[in-house]
């Protein structure tokens, strides 16, 4: 069954989406591609990005070793500015006109995050990148990725992973793993499968946001899945 075709959409990548092969850090190549997918899968969509910093920190594992769980959150929320940052200049370096606003304000590298005016962005064809999570400690980009898209009205929120979609078990792990092709968020939380954070989760079932989990890594597969077809997971409130 097909899935249904979405036209504002929030994409939540994660920060080692732009890590290429490296272990560490933004890896330009691997930035510039994923630039190429989003613009030649942007076509009839309004986007909206959130990205991850875990490429370059962890605050939760920094946590873990000692630093001060609010200090180390905030450096968190400044890596995904870098992030951003990295994804807007590959993006207009193609010709995609992009916008980045941050939930911290720093007004010599980006836009504050404003509502309406992020809307006014999207409404112009501008895809607009948030960064810094949602400006507070104690949330990850999962949850500012589910905020962001209730905020913004949105019809989806899409989940690039290097898997493509949701299984049973871990598939790296597990040859004979099961892939769900759709599922209700009650399931996700009951069975506490860690497609996102349980608040996250939460968010996007009392907004009615569906959530379409995907791999990004393959080639052409966003604009696939953005058009309702390829291979993913959709997790939404049951009829």
């Amino acid at each position: 069954m097909p899935r249904p075709r979405f036209n504002r959409i929030l994409l939540k990548l994660s920060g080692e989406a732009l890590m290429g092969e490296g272990q560490f850090g933004i890896d330009p190549d691997a930035a510039a591609g994923l630039a190429q997918e989003i613009a030649e899968a942007r076509e009839g969509h309004e986007l909206c990005l959130v990205v991850g910093g875990g490429n370059i920190f962890r605050g939760l594992a920094a946590a873990a070793k000692g630093f001060d769980r609010t200090t180390a959150d905030y450096m968190g929320m400044l890596a995904t500015v870098m992030n951003a940052l990295a994804l807007q200049n590959a993006l207009e370096r193609i010709g995609v006109d992009t916008r980045v606003q941050s939930a911290i304000p720093m007004d010599t590298v980006s836009e504050p995050y404003i509502r309406r005016r992020a809307i006014r962005h999207m409404e112009k064809g501008r895809i607009v990148i948030f960064a810094a999570g949602t400006g507070n400690p104690y949330f990850t980009t999962d949850t500012a990725a589910a905020l962001r898209a209730a905020e913004m009205s949105c019809d989806a929120l899409f989940k690039g992973t290097s898997v493509d979609g949701i299984y049973d078990a871990d598939p790296k792990k597990k040859r004979d793993a099961t892939r769900y092709e759709a599922l209700s968020f009650q399931q996700v939380l009951a069975d506490d499968l860690r497609v996102m954070d349980a608040s996250a989760v939460a968010l996007c079932r009392d907004n009615d946001i569906p959530i379409v989990v995907f791999n990004i890594r393959q080639q052409g597969n966003l604009a696939r899945v953005l058009s309702g077809e390829g291979t993913a997971t959709i997790v939404q409130n049951e009829e």
